[in-house]
This record gives C-alpha cells, sequence and structure tokens, in this order.
C-alpha cells in the first residue's frame, strides 16, 4: 500500500493514508465511521488500487454489496490479483444471488488463490448453497482435508463452526455439538460465537451478575410493584 501511495505527491499521499488508517482501525467496531473515511480516501486518490479495495471492505462491512462489487472489481483490475475472487463472490450472495457465487466457485480463479483464499471461496460456496435450501450439499461442500485436518490454522475456527451450523440446520445436532466443540478449541482469538452455540445445544442459560445485583438491592418498595415490574421484564 505505501508502494502504491508513492505516485501520488507527498501531501496527498499522506492525506490518504491517514483515511485508509482509520478505515483499518474502525472497520471492526465501528463500520459506519470507517465508511465515511474510506469515501474521502476514493475521492483524493480513485485510482489506487489499495484505495479501491479498502472502500470496497468497508462498503461490504456497512451491507452495500452492489458498492463493494463494484470496488472490489475496480481493484482487480487495476492489480490483476485474483484475492479479492472469494469476496466478490459474497456481495454476489448479499445481492440474492447465490447461483451466480456457485458458478465463481467453479471459476479457473480458484485455482490461483491460497489455501486461506481457497477455505474462504469453499464457506461462501456452502454459504450459497444454504441460501438455495440445499443444506445436505453445504454440508459436503465444506468437507475437506482442511476440515478434518487436526492442525490449527487461521481458517481453521471459522471452517468448523460454518460444518457445525449447516449440521446443526440439517437436524444433525449431535454431530454438531461435536464441531461446535472444535471449533470452541481452536478459536483462540474469539473470532467465533462458537462456544456460546455450544451451551445453547448443552442448555445451559447464562445470567448477568448486574441484573441479579440489582434485583437483590433495589427491592424496597412494596410487594404489588416489585411483581409488577418483574413482569414487565418478562
Amino acid at each position: 500500500m505505501r508502494q502504491e501511495l508513492q505516485s501520488l505527491p507527498k501531501t496527498l499521499a499522506e492525506d490518504v493514508a491517514r483515511n485508509l488508517v482509520m478505515v483499518a482501525r474502525l472497520l471492526d467496531e465501528d463500520p459506519e465511521a470507517a465508511y465515511g473515511y474510506s469515501r474521502v480516501a476514493l475521492r483524493l486518490a480513485s485510482r489506487v488500487a489499495a484505495v479501491r479495495e479498502a472502500a470496497g471492505f468497508a462498503a461490504y462491512a456497512n451491507q452495500k454489496y452492489s458498492e463493494a462489487l463494484a470496488e472490489f472489481r475496480a481493484a482487480r483490475r487495476m492489480t490483476g490479483s485474483v484475492e479479492l475472487w472469494p469476496v466478490m463472490a459474497d456481495c454476489e450472495r448479499g445481492l440474492g444471488r447465490p447461483e451466480k457465487a456457485l458458478d465463481m466457485a467453479g471459476a479457473p480463479e480458484v485455482h490461483k488463490l491460497d489455501k486461506a483464499g481457497q477455505v474462504e471461496m469453499r464457506l461462501v460456496a456452502a454459504g450459497a448453497r444454504r441460501d438455495m435450501g440445499q443444506l445436505d450439499a453445504a454440508i459436503v461442500t465444506l468437507q475437506s482435508p482442511e476440515l478434518a485436518s487436526h492442525s490449527v490454522q487461521p481458517w481453521t475456527a471459522r471452517l468448523r463452526y460454518a460444518y457445525a451450523d449447516a449440521l446443526l440446520a440439517a437436524g444433525r445436532e449431535q454431530e454438531a455439538r461435536e464441531w461446535f466443540a472444535k471449533a470452541v478449541e481452536s478459536d483462540r482469538d474469539g473470532s467465533t460465537d462458537a462456544s456460546d452455540r455450544l451451551a445453547e445445544l448443552d442448555g445451559v442459560e447464562f445470567m448477568d451478575a448486574l441484573d441479579e445485583d440489582e434485583d437483590e438491592t433495589g427491592s424496597g418498595g412494596d410487594v404489588e410493584g416489585s411483581s409488577a415490574e418483574d413482569g414487565d421484564k418478562d
């Protein structure tokens, strides 16, 4: 990205870089704000591939799939890279075109992706199958050497989670529980809610300790008033 920005005058490059940094910082916690910064960068340097890519991810995070797809396509034309292929296919899903996503999953570009990109493409394809109501096909799509491997890679937790979720949707609860447990084992950075899903399957309910404290310390009124408030909470 720094190399791409060198094509710009120094002051302009610095302005664009600041906006791109803010996009990266805010993308997960405040997608709307990240989108605003990406639009500023886009106005300043629309001919820089990194800017188009950042604008695409910001639009994608805000579910602006048509806009995201246009930006990803522009970035791909500029660089010739296929690394954005899976997220482009997922944009097609977001636009209600799962068939197009599946076509992309079978395209020659997929063979040019690295291992992480191929796994991502498999996740998108499985999601497209589920969009079309093809649960068994989604399960089969996710079955792969990467899923069966005991080694933990950056994509392992998400792949196991997607497989567990597909099994559960197909009514295969016991198998789903097993794979949610495997997802928990590999989810080192909390990228999924696999632990919550596993607890739900096991019938474990969590209570908010703060709510319990409020109930114990805030019951100073008459009995009828307290009961009415409890009923409202239910």
